[in-house]
């Protein structure tokens, strides 16, 4: 793709120029929700490294895979509920982590189980087949 600058926030003549589009398809983008730049006081949009990483995510949908603009809303929200979802996950992951950890912590190493048993139920070990 284009070549940046490294952090910053890019007006939209810039962003346009780099990436070889009309500011009004920057606008549209806008409009249609898939982007949303930072304004300044005067009300110009700015464009910061993450604005530029989903345009350049945009365009590839766009010109390589012939995406429309309706596709590109839908790939982009299925993007944000995986991340939310992975989020959530690594969160009950580290749950169970911590929890399993201050469990073996407080075991009682002379009953050998980590996680009590109930009362009145036996496991009986399996017989080795030979």
């Amino acid at each position: 793709m284009a070549k940046r600058k490294k952090q910053g926030a890019y007006m939209i003549s810039a962003v346009a120029e780099m990436y070889d589009i009309h500011p009004q398809t920057l606008r549209l983008y806008e409009r249609e929700g898939l982007l949303k730049p930072s304004r300044t006081e005067g009300n110009t949009r700015l464009y910061t490294d993450e604005d530029i990483e989903r345009l350049e995510l945009i365009l590839s949908l766009a010109r390589d895979l012939g995406v429309n603009i309706s596709g590109i809303a839908i790939i982009l929200q299925m993007r944000e509920r995986m991340d939310e979802m992975q989020r959530q996950m690594a969160g009950f992951v580290s749950y169970v982590r911590n929890e399993v950890m201050a469990r073996a912590q407080n075991a009682d190493p002379s009953r050998g189980a980590l996680v009590p048993l109930r009362r009145g139920i036996v496991i009986k070990p399996e017989k080795k087949k030979q």
